[in-house]
């Protein structure tokens, strides 16, 4: 039996379950998973190394669908070879095709999309929102270079979804970084959802956008097994030698197979009764005309992942802040005083570079402002930074691949431009990705650069995933703001310490210090600066140190207050309850953000604890501009020490 006819036996088989399954789910897009079922069989029966009762090696390699609603085609696959999933790592099970039925339900493993998360590890990330499978891969092969491991990754990506900036940004990315380990397949099946695709999104056009940026295209027929196959080869020859990428742009047909299906009108519409009698009719004629009723779909061999290499990683204490500063000639700065919480975020790095070999650095040409730089400037530290350009979307689902792959991975860049990536974040969050976040120049203190670098709904954004347990059951996110330097220090250990994702905010103003290496921060605490009787002051960042300037003030006016530094989101509910009905109930939130941060969050504590409180919320309630100093924009938006004061005797009804 030749080669062909085993390929042409498998991917019919392939068609015919993602057919029923589909039509078992009532819903789910087979005509797409018929584009692509010769390029799944090549991949998964013959191509790739990998082992189906152990489908996330750490060699292996991988498979990763940013076409994300194809995935039927790929369950399909797994359960022909028995692929072992399953929630518990210790538990799995083999996938039988009569599993398959299960497709979309909610007790099942095989969700809509992948999901590494709900149960099926054949997956590294969550994918399904176009655009990002890519920059997975993309992280992938990056991480598997840094640690020098054979892995090839295998990337498919719709035509239609090629057209989102962030294929642009991935594919500059490889280009840039040499990573010929990274495969990119584009699948040209001609047809998006609504009609067809773009002449920009052609497989000709395909080729020379990618050959112009810089990779070797390969055009074949998607459904011919010995060109995929040629194909393939021909890039796992390259693969490891760090100098032009190839990808294959594979000319398919949707609904390959089935007549009636061919083209649009089918997209997300699953065949059900007569309709799917006669396509997997026709699919049985197919096999017929293209093998034999006798060809074997089962004749392959995988190859297995290659072994192994223990290793020991650095997993050290990490060194205080001041012993730090004699390292770095940063002295006479902790003598000051005064450091900026930025600064302070890029000496952490580069103390946690030493004795974690598991960190590693993304930036996006902010890297001299986010203070990134430090680590990247350390001659044993240089090969773990990568320079992302401005491409944020990019730089956060590389990340997510960066995390697939066992890094512990830092993104940095302006808190403002963060915000171009929150379907990225979401999605990484989703996909259980172990991501840190640091958006720098945070803040309406920012002042001189004015509302479009100052990150204002961030906080109220991030800290809705605070709000939520994640499939680990542990908060979704993380919110941080440090007020001083040694704050975000200890944080950025923290964070590295904590299995999923963080979001941490610095400043670019320098800033007083509060505290000392002796304190310690926790994810989810807080700390009291000062303790009343009459009003508690929550503040976080930078506004710690403005209701710190309003203390004396109250204090003069016989006002008693409490003085807490809210620096994490989530926060022990309890305690905070406990401060505030020693304050006689009444709370102010201070904050240089938008609304729904910490005053919010605070609200829902005391909506929850059925006590009588009075709760003020301070925050930024208009769209700022520029100013020279950050007194005079806190001034324009009503958020001063003055301001702070006056709020406070006004809730307390003080004349």
């Amino acid at each position: 039996m030749s080669f062909e006819a085993a390929v042409h036996a498998q991917a019919i088989e392939l068609d015919r379950l993602s057919l029923e399954m589909c039509a078992a789910a009532g819903s789910g897009h087979p005509t797409t998973c018929m584009s692509l079922g010769h390029l799944v069989t090549v991949l998964m029966f013959n191509s790739m190394r990998w082992s189906p009762d152990y489908p996330d090696y750490p060699t292996s390699d991988r498979l990763v669908l940013s076409e994300g609603h194809a995935v039927p085609i790929v369950y399909a696959a797994c359960a022909k070879l028995g692929v072992k999933y399953g929630k518990d790592p210790e538990n799995r099970r083999a996938l039988t095709v009569a599993d398959l039925k299960n497709l979309r339900e909610a007790n099942s493993e095989l969700d809509g999309h992948p999901n590494p998360m709900e149960g099926f590890p054949f997956f590294d990330a969550a994918t399904g929102s176009l655009g990002q499978g890519l920059s997975v891969a993309a992280g992938l092969g990056e991480a598997a270079k840094i640690d020098g491991i054979d892995r090839r990754v295998y990337c498919i990506i719709g035509d239609g979804e090629s057209r989102e900036g962030q294929i642009a940004e991935a594919l500059d990315f490889i280009a840039e970084r040499k990573l010929t380990n990274v495969c990119t397949i584009i699948n040209c099946n001609d047809y998006g959802q609504a009609e067809r695709v773009s002449h920009q999104q052609s497989a000709e056009v395909q080729v020379k956008r990618m050959t112009a940026i810089g990779f070797k295209v390969l055009e074949i027929d998607g459904h011919d097994p010995k060109a995929i196959k040629g194909a393939l080869d021909e890039f796992a020859k390259n693969a490891g030698t760090w100098g032009t990428p190839i990808a294959i742009v594979a000319k398919t047909e949707k609904g390959w197979g089935v007549t009636g299906m061919h083209g649009g009108g089918w997209h997300g519409k699953p065949a059900t009764g007569d309709a799917l009698a006669k396509a997997l009719s026709e699919l049985d004629e197919k096999r017929v005309q293209l093998t034999s009723s006798l060809v074997s779909s089962d004749s392959f061999e995988i190859q297995p992942p290659t072994e192994l290499k223990p290793r020991d990683i650095k997993q050290d204490e990490m060194i205080p802040l001041g012993e730090m500063a004699k390292k770095f000639d940063l002295v006479s700065a902790l003598q000051s005083g005064r450091m900026a919480t930025r600064r302070a975020y890029g000496v952490a790095l580069r103390a946690l570079g030493h004795v974690n070999d598991r960190v590693v650095v993304l930036d996006a040409d902010v890297s001299n402002s986010t203070y990134a730089d430090m680590f990247k400037k350390d001659p044993a530290l240089a090969n773990r930074f990568v320079e992302c350009k401005i491409a944020e979307q990019n730089m956060i689902s590389a990340a997510a691949g960066m995390s697939a792959g066992g890094k512990i991975p830092f993104c940095s860049t302006f808190a403002k431009f963060v915000t171009r990536a929150y379907d990225q974040i979401e999605m990484a969050i989703n996909g259980g990705a172990n991501l840190k976040i640091v958006g720098s120049h945070a803040g309406i203190t920012l002042a001189a650069d004015g509302p479009s670098q100052m990150s204002l709904p961030d906080i109220s954004w991030f800290r809705s995933f605070s709000t939520v347990r994640d499939h680990r059951g542990n908060p979704a996110c993380y919110v941080l703001q440090p007020s001083d330097a040694y704050a975000a220090y200890a944080l950025t250990h923290a964070m590295a310490e904590y299995e999923g994702v963080c979001y941490m905010r610095t400043l670019r103003a320098d800033t007083e210090f509060i505290y000392s290496d002796s304190t310690a921060f926790n994810l989810g605490g807080f700390e009291v600066l000062n303790e009343g009787r009459d009003v508690l002051l929550c503040a976080s960042g930078y506004m710690v140190h403005e209701a710190n300037k309003a203390l004396d003030t109250l204090d003069k006016a016989g006002i008693s207050a409490t003085l807490v530094d809210l620096y994490s989101l989530p926060f022990d509910t309890d305690a905070l309850m406990d401060i505030a009905n020693q304050n006689g109930g009444f709370i102010i939130s201070i904050e240089d953000n938008y609304g729904g941060g910490i005053g919010s969050a605070i609200a829902d504590a005391l909506t929850g604890s059925g006590d009588a409180f009075t709760l003020r919320q301070m925050h930024v309630r208009r769209i700022p501009k520029s100013a020279k100093t950050p007194d005079e924009v806190l001034a324009m938006c009503g958020l001063t020490s003055g301001d702070i004061v006056k709020e406070t005797m006004k809730l307390l009804q003080v004349v």
